[in-house]
C-alpha cells in the first residue's frame, strides 16, 4: 500500500474496482483546512478520464505494470494478434481495446502495457506517427488552395482520413496516431 505522497505521473493504482493511471497531479495546501492531492486520472480499461481529490495521507493500492514492445502480426475473428519482441510469444488482444487500431499496419512495433501479476494487456500504445500509402482519393482541383481545403482519402489499412487537396493516390503520408489526422507527406 502506498499513500498520496507517492503519487506521480504514470503511477497505476486501483480506484473503485478499476485500474487508473495518473495523468496530472498537484499537492494542495490551502490556507484553511487539510492538505489534499488533486489528480486527473485515466482508466486503463475504458479510457474514461476522472478528476478526483484525495486527502493527504490517503492509502492507495498500487498496481505493478510492465511495458513490452511487441509487433502487430494480423487481425482475425478473435482480435488483433501480436508477438512479444523478446520472448517471441504470440497473443491476441480483443477488438475495442486499441485506440485508432485502423492505423496499424502489419509489422508495426507497438508498446503494450501489461498488468504484471495477472499477465493481462491493459493498453496498446501506437507510435506517435505512422507512414501509410493512400490507396484511393479524388483528384484535387488545381488552384483551389486559397483555403485550407481537405478531402477524404482511403489508406492501405482501410482507414479513412482527411488530407489536403495536393495529396494523390500512391503518395506516402505521415499520420498522427493520437488525433488520427494528416501531418505531412513522407519522403
Amino acid at each position: 500500500m502506498a499513500t498520496t505522497g507517492d503519487i506521480k505521473n504514470g503511477l497505476c493504482f486501483v480506484y473503485n474496482n478499476d485500474i487508473y493511471t495518473v495523468v496530472e497531479f498537484q499537492h494542495v495546501k490551502p490556507g484553511k483546512g487539510a492538505a489534499f492531492v488533486r489528480t486527473k486520472m485515466k482508466s486503463l480499461t475504458n479510457g474514461r478520464v476522472l478528476e478526483n481529490n484525495f486527502p493527504s495521507g490517503h492509502k492507495i493500492e498500487v498496481v505493478r505494470v510492465e511495458r513490452r514492445k511487441s509487433q502487430y502480426l494480423f487481425k482475425d475473428e478473435a482480435g488483433y494478434n501480436f508477438m512479444d519482441n523478446e520472448s517471441f510469444e504470440q497473443f491476441t488482444i480483443p477488438d475495442g481495446m486499441i485506440e485508432n487500431a485502423q492505423l496499424m499496419k502489419e509489422g508495426i512495433e507497438v508498446e503494450i502495457l501489461f498488468h504484471a501479476e495477472k499477465e493481462t494487456a491493459l493498453t496498446v500504445d501506437l507510435p506517435l506517427h505512422v507512414v501509410l500509402q493512400v490507396t484511393y482519393t479524388e483528384p484535387g482541383l488545381k488552384g483551389d488552395t486559397a483555403t485550407n481545403a481537405m478531402k477524404p482519402a482511403k489508406l492501405e489499412t482501410g482507414a479513412e482520413i482527411r488530407v489536403p487537396l495536393f495529396v494523390n493516390e500512391g503518395d506516402l503520408i505521415k499520420i498522427d496516431t493520437r488525433t488520427n489526422s494528416y501531418m505531412e507527406r513522407a519522403k
